[in-house]
């Protein structure tokens, strides 16, 4: 999966890699969840979709959707969509080929010790391999 610009398998559900060579610190991105099973890519094969957190030493846990094509080879993971910055996910699931992610956010001018409250919809599409909206 392509997650915050860098491309890494997930092992076990999780992926830990250096920011820079030699780093202390881990980028870590876990398996969140959220898991919806349908045709994302219309050849007629169950895909997977389902979310990802990622955290990188600092105090923001970042949510992104990312998706799993079923191929004749195996399993292709797309690039991940940022949600946000310690959003609340809801649901997911495929309806009519997208992958329809529910959760909430904060609102504008919140600060981020508020809780998410304000809903929202995302409709993410696989086009040519990659996820967008």
């Amino acid at each position: 999966y392509e997650v915050g610009g860098r491309w890494l398998r997930l092992t076990n559900g999780v992926s830990e890699i250096e920011p820079a060579p030699g780093s202390a610190s881990k980028v870590v991105t876990r398996y969140f969840g959220n898991e919806a099973r349908g045709d994302l890519n219309g050849d007629g094969i169950e895909d997977v979709g389902f979310l990802v957190s990622q955290t990188a030493g600092g105090s923001g846990t970042f949510y992104y959707a990312v998706t799993a094509i079923r191929t004749s080879e195996g399993w292709v993971g797309t690039n991940g969509v940022l949600l946000g910055d310690r959003v609340a996910p809801h649901t997911t699931q495929i309806e009519s080929g997208l992958l329809v992610v529910n959760y909430a956010e904060r609102r504008a001018g919140e600060p981020m010790s508020a809780q998410p409250s304000q809903g929202v919809t995302r409709r993410l599409r696989v086009t040519a391999g990659k996820l967008v909206e």
